[in-house]
């Protein structure tokens, strides 16, 4: 009996042995298309059109300039050898591995690496297709310069005090070793990821390790805003990168203005992406460049809360190695001023209970925004970005808590905004606290084994009742028999 109450303990506390599905990403934004089923020849034809987003080379030269690059192995040695040199401000971790099982390093860079604090966060992530490897040399260079110039660069400084910076240089180390676009696999992984317009692969088991690994780091860490590097084009991305029809049309996410004013940002302070002829000021919408499906940087703003931008650095998808440092000078202040600006512009501050101070990890929205941001369940801070020069209409949520807002107008830097909510007596006289010791995450935790473990549970509950009842019946029976012996004989008159 104490083996059966163990065992049922056991798969308690580890449901992955009894694994029957996966929780769908919630949505952070309403969104009106319904989901359209569409073939996986529709989907290439389309994604492979006539339009030069990314150019597909021959490989045949691909052998000579591999010279000059760092391998894998290589770029695994320099991460850890960054790690040694500025081990003050940075911590190196993997985030999973690749279809062959090459580690996805990441850098991450704080005056406090590895704690969680009350700041944004930011991620970059390079060699997305492996066919453009310009963004893991640029990243590691990138790593180097801010260790080689905190304190003495401004810059560098704000970044390292104000942001825990994480970067992944490689998110595709078997294409770029097998000189290919795709992964080991041979699938397009910025094509992988669950898309709002067509169901392409809703189930995340199948999906890639690569994709899988940041999905999972999305929902380990709170990013505020991200941007991939890639090759092929010089231009500054940004949502929507699909639309419902599947037409090549300027389709606008919510905070279009928002996304707008940080693809400027790094457009203006890059070396010539402004200057471009094909697109005005060096941004555009990726719908209207031309539609994809299953990118990684809609499912960020999605899913993650995340304003990401896709960042095409260089026309060439592989140059010569030589070109290497010119290109990082190009893109040097503008990948800087696209991180300090999650602390340089924006609304940001932190919520609490006015009967408590306890934090509460409340939804922030602007008027007329379709979009919601949450702030971090331990600290209660937000970090909501917006375009300068507006008013906005800050409304704060929590159940249990009275809504609050406040007008704010916003100029050219960042702006800090406090809420403190009172509590909502007058739903059935009670109020709903929110616990300051990451409560709300084991509630979650409980409903998602609950609702996805359910099936395994009930057979299981059933089968132990159904052995229980035979023990019952046998230890009933010896008993019986037992009472049957000690009886004493009587004598019969």
């Amino acid at each position: 009996m104490k083996f059966l109450l163990f065992f049922y303990l056991l798969s308690l506390t580890s449901p992955a042995l009894f694994h029957l599905a996966l929780a769908p990403g919630a949505s952070h934004i309403s969104r009106g298309a319904s989901n359209i089923s569409i073939s996986p020849e529709d989907f290439d034809s389309h994604a492979y059109g006539s339009s030069a987003r990314f150019l597909l080379e021959d490989n045949k030269s691909q052998g000579s300039i591999m010279q000059g690059y760092m391998t894998n192995k290589d770029l695994e040695e320099a991460i850890k050898a960054f790690g040694k040199k500025c081990s003050q401000i940075s911590r190196i971790y993997s985030i999973g591995d690749s279809v062959q099982g090459f580690p996805l390093w990441v850098m991450e860079i704080s005056d406090k690496p590895g704690q969680e604090e009350a700041k944004p966060a930011f991620k970059y992530i390079g060699n997305v297709h492996g066919d453009e490897p310009v963004g893991r040399e640029l990243l590691l260079q990138f790593a180097n310069w801010i260790c080689d110039n905190y304190l003495k660069d401004p810059l560098a400084t704000l970044i390292v005090e104000n942001v825990h910076l994480h970067i992944l240089p490689s998110m595709n180390p078997d294409g770029f070793s097998l000189r290919r676009r795709n992964n080991a696999n041979n699938v397009d992984l910025n094509r992988d990821f669950p898309d709002q317009f067509f169901v392409i692969n809703d189930d995340e088991y199948d999906r890639q390790p690569e994709t899988k690994a940041i999905m999972k780091w999305m929902r380990e860490r709170h990013f505020t805003a991200s941007a991939s590097l890639h090759g092929g084009a010089l231009v500054a991305n940004y949502p929507w990168d699909g639309t419902a029809d599947k037409r090549k049309d300027y389709y606008a996410c919510p905070d279009d203005e928002t996304f707008r004013f940080m693809a400027s940002i790094y457009s203006r302070s890059h070396h010539n992406m402004s200057f471009s002829q094909e697109f005005q000021g060096g941004i555009t919408n990726g719908a209207a460049w031309y539609p994809i499906y299953g990118g990684m940087q809609d499912w960020n703003y999605i899913h993650g809360g995340c304003f990401e931008l896709t960042l095409e650095i260089t026309d060439n998808k592989w140059p010569p190695a030589n070109e290497l440092p010119t290109i990082f000078e190009y893109n040097k202040l503008s990948m800087l001023k696209l991180v300090a600006s999650l602390v340089q512009t924006g609304i940001h501050g932190r919520i609490f209970s006015s009967d408590s101070g306890t934090p509460l990890p409340a939804t922030i929205t602007l008027k007329g925004i379709d979009y919601s941001v949450k702030a971090s369940q331990k600290f209660a801070n937000y970090h909501r970005l917006a375009a300068p020069r507006q008013k906005y209409e800050v409304t704060v949520s929590m159940p249990g808590y009275k809504s609050k807002n406040t007008s704010i107008w916003l100029e050219e830097g960042a702006m800090s905004v406090d809420f403190v909510l009172d509590p909502d007596t007058t739903a059935k006289g009670k109020v709903i606290r929110n616990c300051d010791c990451n409560c709300g995450n084991r509630v979650d935790f409980v409903a998602y084994i609950w609702g996805h473990y359910f099936e395994a549970y009930i057979l299981l509950a059933v089968v132990l009742v159904f052995i229980c009842f035979l023990f019952q019946r046998r230890m009933k029976s010896r008993l019986s028999k037992q009472r049957l012996v000690a009886l004493p004989k009587r004598t019969v008159v």
